[in-house]
């Protein structure tokens, strides 16, 4: 198929870095996440012991 077969408007999909860089994107944003559901579960998990809600009495 050459250039003037191809239908008005088709492009040729992105390769290389250009396609490459929304990857990057969405695994940093799941990293950022996993990251502030684990600290904030580290946190919650402080605080209560610290208030001795973990303890048996």
């Amino acid at each position: 198929m050459t250039a003037e077969e191809e239908p008005a408007g088709a492009e040729a999909p992105p390769t290389g870095a250009a396609r490459r860089g929304p990857t990057w994107v969405i695994l940093a944003v799941v990293a950022a996440a996993l990251l502030v559901c684990c600290c904030s579960a580290v946190i919650g998990l402080v605080v209560a012991w610290s208030a001795g809600l973990l303890t048996t009495r």
